[in-house]
């Protein structure tokens, strides 16, 4: 399948001038309205999307799109409106009916616009956007994805492909505010990944392996992406059952990641103010060992969480959450932060908090990867889970899960066919190794770590 709309892109690295006006045009018009504050966000973007299996395009998109989105305050009644069509006219009308809906709302004494700041983040600095994603054109790109998905299957231990995929993204925004602040950004983002399937049909496992970047020069080639993928899914054959029981628990990157996702969602200040985390009340306490330090840091150049503001205007920052085992920080941003009476994080994500770079760092204590394994008598090595079995009120967790077990330092044999259950908080008191591995593959990431015990439940 095909598709294709908007046809509005360009080569440049910054917004038109014509979308900063069009943002301050309607942040003044909406004061004429009788707004007592208003922000307008509106949204330049790009996007293309290539499903390929069997050397056949399955899913093609090239898509241009414009967005404006308008929030306004009145007597502490907020309003929300929003609009692909950016034709002044509509937009004007827009805001117009987001005045006049403010008065169906409940008051709320935590609406507000965050005070206007005096510093600012060099958006050039962070280096988000690459001039060299826009200049792909689609033929390069298709090739790309059926290049990768090429390699995988001249493995002859793979049997079948659920198809790779290559992605970008060309995004240009403004954000304006009745407090004063303009802000401009431009940013891209490249995907490139495949999905395989090994085994007959009563032996078959699957894995994937994908590479995302700001910068095309950056992401790992086709044939080390194929490579992965393959070595992620033929290991996994022949799997045994075990018994249910207690043991150590490596995770792989891959799994460190999903676990810091939990994590941000305990330490998200909504979360907090709604105490619907187990982390609630725990700000200044120790909550893991002297191996946990977790940093979410939106200043590092080129990251894919990196941005110079965030949605509510203030500037982003590098924020240590956990020092050393102990709860250094919320996150949050202006909402949430005048809720728990602390000060924003620079996090604000649309309505509520996102992550810029959140990650688990390595100390000066670090291993590798094949030390921390040699160091196990006996354990799993978590390389896959399904499922969701996260409670962020009480920090349990329970997943199905894929690995490999380890005897006697060495990898012994793959595992399916059990579930993993532990607490986060238990989790983070007990971690012993944290690896040297930590890639920034994606915005929420973590290195290798080893988990002094978690039960696996089994056969």
């Amino acid at each position: 399948m095909t598709r294709s709309r908007g046809a509005g892109r360009r080569g440049t690295a910054g917004p038109e001038p014509a979308l900063r006006d069009l943002a301050e045009s309607l942040v003044e018009y909406a004061r004429k309205c009788g707004a007592g504050e208003a922000e307008v966000s509106i949204v330049d973007g790009y996007e293309f999307n290539v499903d390929v299996r069997k050397g056949r395009i399955e899913t093609l998109v090239e898509a241009g799109s414009r967005s404006a989105g308008v929030r306004i305050i009145k007597d502490k009644r907020t309003a929300y409106a929003s609009s692909s069509d950016l034709d002044p006219a509509t937009l004007r009308r827009l805001v117009r009916n987001a005045v006049r809906r403010t008065e169906l709302g409940s008051p709320d004494e935590f609406a507000s616009l965050a005070p206007l700041s005096t510093e600012r983040v060099d958006a050039a600095g962070l280096d988000l956007y690459d001039p060299a994603i826009a200049g792909l054109d689609s033929k390069t790109k298709i090739g790309l994805a059926l290049r990768t998905e090429r390699a995988a299957l001249r493995d002859k231990r793979i049997t079948n492909s659920y198809g790779a995929t290559f992605s970008t993204n060309e995004i240009r925004s403004v954000l304006a505010m009745t407090n004063g602040f303009v802000g401009e950004c431009a940013q891209t983002y490249c995907g490139l990944g495949v999905g395989l399937q090994a085994g007959g049909t009563d032996d078959r496992v699957e894995d994937s392996w994908s590479s995302a970047k700001r910068h095309f020069k950056d992401l790992e080639t086709p044939e080390e992406i194929a490579r992965k993928a393959v070595e992620r899914t033929v290991r996994q054959l022949h799997p045994r059952k075990v018994p249910t029981q207690n043991v150590p628990v490596l995770f792989e990157p891959t799994q460190t990641s999903w676990l810091m996702g939990f994590l941000f969602g305990c330490v998200a200040g909504t979360a907090v103010y709604q105490k619907a985390t187990f982390l609630e009340g725990r700000l200044g306490q120790r909550i893991g060992n002297d191996l946990i330090t977790v940093v979410d840091d939106a200043l590092m150049p080129g990251a894919l969480g990196s941005h110079p503001f965030d949605s509510d205007g203030l500037p982003c920052r590098r924020t240590v959450v956990v020092e050393k085992g102990v709860l250094k920080s919320y996150l949050c941003n202006y909402y949430a932060a005048r809720k728990l009476g602390l000060q924003s994080t620079g996090s604000a994500d649309g309505g509520g908090v996102g992550p810029a770079n959140f990650f688990l760092q390595p100390g000066p204590g670090a291993v590798s990867p094949a030390d921390i394994i040699a160091g196990t008598k006996k354990g799993l090595l978590l390389i896959r889970t399904i499922g969701h079995g996260l409670n962020a009120v009480t920090g349990d967790i329970s997943r199905g899960a894929f690995g490999l077990w380890i005897e006697d330092g060495r990898i012994a044999y793959p595992v399916s066919e059990i579930t993993i259950s532990g607490n986060l908080g238990r989790i983070l008191e007990t971690i012993e190794a944290v690896g040297t591995d930590l890639d920034f593959n994606s915005s929420v990431t973590g290195p290798t770590i080893k988990v002094a015990e978690m039960t696996v439940a089994g056969s």
